[in-house]
């Protein structure tokens, strides 16, 4: 059995699409999604919450320096 959406072109994105979502609702970078999408898969949920957490840990490390 597929997920929805995988199984068809009725409300699949690709992975392009999937990049500039991830960029607009997280603010990670083009390589960063591509890395993302190839560890974790299509499962947008799974993705944005990653995709967050990647984000705060940048901005962690970086809210440091001066």
């Amino acid at each position: 059995m597929t997920e929805p959406g995988e199984g068809s072109s009725h409300g699949r994105i690709d992975d392009k699409q999937l990049v500039i979502l991830l960029k607009q609702k997280t603010g990670i970078s083009d390589a960063q999604a591509k890395r993302l999408i190839k560890a974790v898969g299509r499962d947008r949920p799974s993705l944005l919450r990653e995709a967050r957490i990647i984000r705060a840990r940048v901005q962690t490390s970086t809210s440091g320096r001066v």
